[in-house]
């Protein structure tokens, strides 16, 4: 008994190509609701829309003063002797980083002044006290 060999047309399956494509879809949907940055929860003070300067977020360096006045450097809770030791070594290597002071709309001044003292101190130039518009 002899058998016919048969040649068949070289067929490139597709009917799981849309559950690839679901798949993928979903990774990068899930990939970007990653967000890296971390936030104090704060209730920002208000400013008048004429000295409002909007500042782009890259190369910053965010200080956060919570409700209670504990101190934040790029969302990790320290104390103002880090926060002064960091912007030191700020301003030695970048000193064109600009400093971004987040400080909630109930803390007392004396936080902000704080922090404002040691920026007088270095003398540095490239401040911004972030509110709300």
């Amino acid at each position: 008994m002899q058998f016919a060999k048969k040649k068949s047309a070289f067929i490139i399956p597709t009917n799981a190509m849309s559950d690839v494509a679901f798949l993928l879809l979903i990774f990068i949907m899930l990939v970007a609701l990653i967000n890296y940055r971390k936030e104090v929860k704060i209730e920002y003070p208000e400013a008048l829309p004429e000295n409002m300067k909007k500042m782009s977020a890259e190369k910053n360096v965010e200080l956060w003063i919570d409700g209670s006045g504990a101190f934040y450097l790029d969302g990790i809770l320290c104390d103002i002797q880090v926060i002064e030791d960091a912007v030191t070594d700020l301003y030695l290597n970048a000193p064109e980083t600009r400093v971004h002071i987040i400080a909630d709309r109930n803390v007392p001044f004396e936080k902000v002044n704080a922090v404002l003292a040691i920026l007088q101190l270095l003398q540095y130039r490239v401040v911004s006290l972030v509110v709300k518009d």
